[in-house]
């Protein structure tokens, strides 16, 4: 289910584009106050307990600003921050560090948000082979980095995009049984057209559905927005022909019971649609 993320040309443009939004013509504040000559040290500091992610990415911005600027990252992608701790130190023109200040957090911040929420659920599933995954609920312009977000936290990656694999969803569903065909006909026409090796999910909403994906051959059977007892039945039915996502009003409170189901997979929009940005600051010592 997983690929390539995103290359350093993706990410240069990001930045580029993130820096253009936010300086404007010209950060007025620094340029009118701030010598040209004055150098100082920020610390980037951890106000929060959180998963560090999109340290590389900070440190980008800044050297972006100013090639000059030497950079420290003391805890690195992946790993558990504390409140009080100092992720990254910088030094160099206090100019260039105010005027990367803000993209450089907001992209750390966010991007630590994200893998803190994904390392709670994994967490939450401490001795389970079930795999948590991420969706295409996404910040437009982000999906490759919020996903990278995810991996940090210890989750996977579902579809990049939508040529990933097939996935036949509901309102697909829709179309193609106005069209008189039944789930084999559709796993059959899947299966002819798309290319070779490619997975072929298809939704279900019902422990029914489920089993008539299996019969059909399907690869992946996607449990929709199911009770938990429904899913157990759909476990049962299927009997390891196809392998199982749950999917849908995925919460924190509930992903270890959905789990112990009996499914593979369980997919949360949670992780990329609503995470907390993790609270980091920039302190600036001259």
């Amino acid at each position: 289910m997983e690929r390539q993320l995103t290359t350093s040309h993706q990410i240069n443009q990001l930045i580029c584009q993130a820096l253009a939004e936010d300086l404007g013509h010209g950060d007025a504040t620094t340029n009118a106050l701030i010598p040209g000559n004055q150098t100082g040290k920020a610390l980037i500091i951890a106000k929060a307990k959180g998963t560090i992610a999109g340290t590389q990415i900070a440190k980008q911005v800044f050297l972006t600003i100013d090639q000059k600027l030497k950079i420290n990252i003391l805890i690195h992608d992946g790993t558990i921050a504390n409140a009080g701790d100092v992720i990254a130190i910088i030094e160099g023109k206090c100019a260039s560090i105010l005027k990367a200040e803000r993209v450089a957090l907001n992209f750390l911040q966010h991007l630590s948000g994200v893998a803190t929420e994904t390392k709670q659920y994994v967490k939450a599933l401490k001795g389970l082979t079930v795999q948590i995954l991420d969706t295409r609920k996404t910040i437009p312009g982000l999906r490759a980095l919020e996903k990278y977000a995810v991996k940090a936290g210890g989750g996977k990656n579902h579809r990049m995009s939508l040529d990933d694999a097939i996935l036949i969803k509901d309102n697909h569903l829709v179309s193609l049984r106005s069209q008189r065909l039944t789930t084999k006909d559709i796993i059959t026409r899947a299966r002819q057209k798309a290319p070779k090796n490619m997975r072929i999910e298809i939704e279900a909403k019902t422990p029914d559905e489920a089993d008539e994906a299996a019969n059909a051959g399907a690869d992946i059977i996607m449990l929709d927005n199911m009770s938990l007892a429904e899913m157990r039945r759909a476990v049962q039915l299927i009997k390891g022909r196809s392998l199982i996502e749950a999917s849908g009003g995925i919460t924190i409170d509930k992903i270890r019971a959905i789990a112990e189901t009996g499914v593979d997979f369980i997919s949360v929009g949670a992780l990329t649609h609503s995470p907390k940005a993790l609270d980091i600051s920039l302190e600036l010592e001259t």
